[in-house]
């Protein structure tokens, strides 16, 4: 599902992981090598009319991994080992942009964010389609987690201090 439809299905950690991207404006995304190992990477998330979207460097590892296997997580960047900032967990898979018109939104977000947009057509766009997401924050005195997905719904714990 698209990001306005997280959005909708699940306000609350979607506001949570929107938040935390927009502030680092970084992020990880783990994504699948031809061997099989994990590699992790950074990129930037931009929302673009209703979608979350990363721009990658052409014929880049990360991207390359995946036009090969699609599914992805996307991890928001922690600072503190303390976990109070908290951390948001998306899992999905990525599908390539490749209308102009879309990857010409993509860029124009970018320009206004960053005041830079790569030029056409070497670089890669791909937009999320959501399949899970979770928030975990170890805050003292505000501990807690949310995981959601189309089935379960939204799921919540917290840790309370005995």
């Amino acid at each position: 599902m698209r990001w306005d439809e997280f959005t909708t299905a699940c306000p609350e950690l979607a506001a949570l992981g929107e938040e935390r991207f927009r502030a680092r404006e970084l992020c990880l995304i783990g994504t699948l090598r031809r061997n099989g190992w994990p590699r992790i990477s950074p990129v930037e998330p931009e929302f673009v009319d209703g979608e979350l979207m990363f721009g990658m460097m052409w014929r880049s590892p990360k991207a390359l991994d995946l036009l090969r296997d699609p599914r992805l997580v996307v991890h928001s960047v922690v600072s503190r080992r303390d976990g109070d900032e908290g951390d948001f967990k998306l899992y999905g898979r990525a599908a390539p942009v490749d209308e102009p018109e879309r990857r010409a939104r993509y860029r124009a977000a970018l320009k206004a964010r960053i005041d830079w947009e790569p030029e056409e057509p070497n670089f890669h766009v791909f937009a999320v389609d959501v399949a899970s997401a979770g928030f975990v924050t170890f805050a003292e005195g505000d501990r807690f987690g949310m995981a959601w997905d189309p089935e379960g719904g939204l799921r919540r714990w917290e840790q309370r201090e005995s």
